[in-house]
């Protein structure tokens, strides 16, 4: 093999290495039947609705957004603008533990009496303790309205909405054992300490590339 095709190939390698290692975390989301049993003020009533639950890095932890495509409960009376307001529980699974609380804005317009209350999204911030693979299912949701609040189970054991590699971890729970913690500067996420890594081969790549290249041309001389 010539000294220029080996000379590409390693700096082709060391090209790859740092791809590979920046890829992005793997998120799996599905849709969810959530079979709702509520407790109101004037007996049980229930409802199957979707559920949709998405998740965005933010900073050190996740802003997870919980979708309902249908409503969940009705009000024998008319519930005026602002009169509802609607939270939630997020189960966590995996390396994850305990619930995390959502919450939405009121009702921005009337909703008329016997008809399914539509709920918006809710929205809330997830922090992890651990790096892994977190599920997020659908847990207990609770409408206040007029004074009276009414509390949603799911009564079908539903599965996850959302499947997430979480990065970005702190505490005592990451620490390596034996070694300690290796001094940082402020937070770093997994993804980015391996890109740098990525980046560092990268460079140690190139100058062992220029230093044969110096090399060969006294050589040659």
């Amino acid at each position: 093999m010539s000294y220029q095709k080996r000379t590409a190939l390693a700096l082709a390698a060391a090209v790859a290495g740092s791809v590979v290692l920046v890829a992005a975390p793997a998120a799996h989301a599905s849709v969810v039947d959530v079979d709702y049993q509520c407790q109101t003020p004037i007996g049980p009533k229930g409802a199957v609705s979707p559920i949709d639950i998405k998740a965005v890095k933010s900073g050190s932890g996740y802003q997870l957004t919980m979708s309902f495509q249908k409503g969940v409960s009705s009000s024998p009376v008319e519930l005026g603008k602002g009169a509802m307001k609607p939270s939630a529980l997020i189960k966590l699974g995996g390396v994850g533990e305990g619930t995390v609380a959502v919450s939405g804005p009121p009702n921005s317009a009337a909703i008329p009496a016997n008809t399914p209350i539509k709920i918006n999204d809710l929205t809330g911030t997830y922090t992890p303790k651990k790096n892994g693979k977190v599920t997020f299912t659908a847990g207990v949701l609770t409408i206040k309205a007029l004074g009276t609040t009414t509390t949603c189970t799911p009564k079908n054991n539903p599965k996850p909405s959302l499947e997430l590699d979480v990065t970005g971890a702190t505490g005592s729970q990451n620490m390596p054992s034996g070694g300690g913690e290796l001094p940082r500067t402020g937070p770093l996420d997994s993804a980015t300490a391996l890109g740098t890594l990525g980046g560092t081969v990268l460079l140690a790549g190139a100058a062992g590339v220029l230093w044969l290249t110096r090399r060969g041309q006294r050589t040659a001389s």
